[in-house]
């Protein structure tokens, strides 16, 4: 299960702009909860603190413990309303979620097994092409990475999606074709030795040449 992220917000006593721009003077977000068959709250957030969230990235995609009251709602970020010229957050809107609701998440992938790896023991290079996974997952069962096990591949090898192993209930958002995830491709040395061999056959064909043309 993927850790959650925490935040602490408090609940919004009145509504409308001019409710909001007070809570804005105190150096709150305002905001409101909504879904899962409950009546929406309006909440506010601390600045401060959603800033540094914001920053840190992966906010929008990150499942959330939020906690009102005392007590803990299990959230997903649907959208951040920022001022149209300093950039910073005046609204934020959370979705609450069940344990069986259905969301899209992105989900970091895990190498693992390098020693087994034939490929990188020949000095091969693993080129990831993707850190992170976009997956339809339950909320209930949000796996904390994808696994992909080296074991076995050599230079010049191509990992896709379907060589990676889904946590039960998941799929990639991607479905119409075979994403590749990672390679392992030939070292620097080889490709430069390579490259050097291309360069004197092709020297040796224009000696030739100019040697037949005389």
């Amino acid at each position: 299960m993927a850790d959650l992220l925490d935040l602490t917000v408090s609940v919004r006593d009145g509504v409308g702009k001019g409710a909001a721009r007070a809570t804005r003077r105190e150096n709150q977000v305002p905001g409101i909860v909504y879904g899962n068959g409950e009546e929406p709250v309006a909440i506010s957030v601390d600045f401060y603190v959603l800033l540094k969230m914001l920053r840190a990235g992966k906010f929008m995609s990150t499942l959330i413990n939020l906690t009102i009251d005392g007590k803990d709602q299990r959230v997903i970020c649907r959208g951040v309303q920022r001022h149209v010229v300093k950039d910073m957050p005046i609204h934020i809107d959370f979705l609450r979620l069940s344990r069986t609701s259905r969301i899209s998440l992105n989900i970091p992938v895990n190498f693992v097994n390098e020693e087994e790896c034939p490929g990188l023991k020949k000095g091969g290079v693993l080129t990831v092409v993707r850190n992170e996974v976009e997956l339809k997952v339950t909320a209930g069962d949000i796996p904390e990475s994808l696994t992909v096990d080296l074991t076995g591949y050599e230079v010049g090898d191509v990992i896709h999606m379907s060589n990676i192993e889904l946590p039960k209930g998941a799929r990639a958002m991607i479905t119409d074709r075979d994403f590749v995830i990672a390679n392992i491709a030939a070292p620097s040395s080889l490709k430069s030795a390579g490259e050097d061999e291309t360069e004197e056959s092709a020297e040796e064909a224009t000696t030739e040449g100019e040697a037949t043309a005389e």
